[in-house]
């Protein structure tokens, strides 16, 4: 089995895969200040939950863009699965063409997100992934990353509101029926929701302006779901998208997963 691990700025998402087939995901926020034992001791109590057995995992391969959590993360590995992780943009490559300014800046997620999304959907691609930031990633006819559009997320941009305005509250953020609040939380939840949708739709149609072909878009993220709902420029919702991106890439590079067996696999206090 593989277990390919996306570390976000929210959360930590976990596919084991079977074969080409997810056998079961679950995620747990990203937490700098968890040990290896303490991130360990949860990754195994999800494989005993779903019944494998940890020692099934044959590969481990992570894409992350926090830095922080990588050497907690990777000795968490190395102890209980007994597993050297392959860590996508250093140990191995996506294999797409970066032609950004300074390839080093682009979150390898976002080229992860590439990789998949290319072989199923096709190309030229518009890829919006709708999380704590919202980015907007270009790919073109011949399959190369071009650039993109970061964004603030939803979530984030609703947060600092209610940080900054002392009298308006933390809403849920749910489409109103109606444009026009007529409470406060309802008037919030309304801007919130539709102002993100125009956002979306204005970003999305500068982007396919500067880009040729018939462009598909592809939403994934945490609430990639909820937003394609109200903005019909978006023409599927991939939540996957990141994690069948690491499996792909992952049978892509074989041979650099040879000999990642952790001999010296000690539960210790050396590593934390």
């Amino acid at each position: 089995m593989l277990l390919a691990i996306d570390v976000g700025n929210t959360n930590m998402v976990f596919g084991l895969y079977d074969g080409e087939e997810l056998y079961g995901s679950f995620r747990i926020s990203t937490n700098a200040e968890r040990t290896s034992d303490e991130l360990g001791m949860q990754i195994i109590q999800y494989y005993h939950f779903i019944g494998v057995d940890p020692h099934a995992t044959e590969a481990v391969i992570i894409g992350s863009v926090v830095p922080p959590v990588m050497y907690t993360l990777v000795n968490a590995v190395r102890k209980y699965l007994g597993r050297i992780p392959r860590i996508v943009g250093e140990d191995i490559e996506t294999g797409i063409v970066n032609k950004y300014l300074n390839p080093r800046e682009v979150g390898i997620d976002r080229l992860v997100n590439a990789v998949y999304a290319i072989e199923k959907y096709g190309k030229p691609l518009i890829i919006v992934d709708i999380g704590t930031a919202t980015t907007f990633d270009a790919i073109d006819a011949d399959g190369a990353y071009l650039g993109g559009v970061i964004f603030p997320g939803v979530k984030v941009a609703m947060e600092a509101l209610f940080m900054k305005a002392s009298k308006l509250p933390r809403v849920e953020i749910v489409r109103t029926e109606n444009a026009i609040g007529r409470t406060t939380v309802e008037s919030m939840q309304s801007g919130a929701v539709r102002g993100y949708v125009g956002a979306l739709t204005g970003i999305i149609l500068d982007m396919e302006k500067e880009m040729q072909g018939n462009i598909r878009v592809i939403a994934t993220g945490g609430m990639g779901r909820m937003m394609a709902e109200y903005c019909p420029l978006i023409d599927a919702v991939d939540g996957n998208l990141t994690l069948e991106g690491l499996r792909r890439i992952y049978e892509n590079n074989l041979s650099a997963f040879e000999g990642c067996e952790e001999t010296a696999c000690k539960r210790d206090d050396s590593d934390v």
